[in-house]
């Protein structure tokens, strides 16, 4: 059996929806959606607006190794020293992740989601240093968060739609090959992975009338879980860090479908939570 986290604890609330955790500068950054904006808080709750970010959903965030900011959506923007937003490249999309030797990859899948439209496969595309994408992997069942490995060796995938995390090698250019199921029979949607190489990633197993609205658990190459903790909304998204690296902050958004976004977003439900992580 996996072990059971603490109960978390309510960081801050009163948004809009939160997307695309992470953390950065003694703080933990997030995609606001629906408010346009990028946001940090820090331990004791307090939060202040850090960056532009896109109007609705489906854009992350991560940054560069010289420390600008990244924001995906429609095309890929980049936030420079004086706070102004350029265009890093044209292309854009949704989950966004910088590997350590810099290579920059985004990931989508060319239907509407929101809109209601057809799923089509999608892809993982590599962004080069002057801003032209090429495609590195393709067939995937509605990408989603992007994590790799401390080593800088693997990318890993959450696959939605098929409930897995798919593994990929990386190459010295940044290519992709080597596809594998890292684990599967889960629910993936923003992931984070800790310094051991264990992924931290959402369940399939809830949403039930007796079981918990969302969980988070630790699940290792291979498909072992080792760690759980469960929510009481949706989580979205989960990252980890604090002085130590031992906090695990889980985004939780409330979810009753794409026809009821705008009134989930009225309502200004999305919380943040933060549980501890044993050494």
């Amino acid at each position: 059996m996996p072990a059971v986290l603490p109960s978390p604890r309510l960081l801050t609330d009163g948004l809009t929806m939160v997307e695309s955790g992470r953390w950065h500068e003694g703080r933990l950054w997030l995609a606001h959606w629906g408010s346009g904006e990028v946001i940090a808080v820090d331990l004791e709750g307090r939060r202040a607006v850090v960056g532009p970010g896109r109007d609705g959903m489906g854009w992350s965030i991560a940054w560069l190794p010289d420390g600008r900011l990244l924001v995906s959506g429609a095309e890929l923007t980049r936030v420079e020293p004086d706070g102004s937003a350029v265009r890093h490249s044209p292309q854009g999309g949704n989950e966004l992740v910088v590997a350590p030797a810099g290579h920059v990859y985004v990931n989508g899948a060319d239907f509407d989601f929101l809109g209601g439209g057809a799923p089509k496969p999608g892809w993982i595309r590599l962004i080069g240093p002057d801003g032209a994408a090429r495609d590195v992997a393709g067939d995937l069942e509605f990408p989603n968060g992007m994590v790799v490995t401390p080593d800088g060796s693997t990318l890993v995938v959450a696959e939605s739609f098929a409930g897995r995390l798919s593994a990929f090698d990386i190459a010295a250019d940044g290519t992709l090959s080597g596809r594998r199921t890292w684990a599967e029979g889960l629910g993936p949607e923003g992931i984070c992975i800790d310094p051991d190489g264990g992924i931290w990633c959402q369940t399939a197993d809830t949403h039930s009338d007796s079981g918990p609205a969302g969980a988070v658990v630790r699940v290792l190459d291979g498909g072992e879980i080792t760690h759980r903790v469960e929510t009481d909304l949706p989580c979205f998204s989960c990252a980890l860090g604090g002085p130590a690296g031992r906090h695990l902050f889980l985004l939780c958004n409330e979810f009753e479908g794409v026809d009821q976004l705008e009134a989930v977003l009225a309502r200004r439900s999305a919380r943040v939570y933060v549980t501890d992580v044993p050494e």
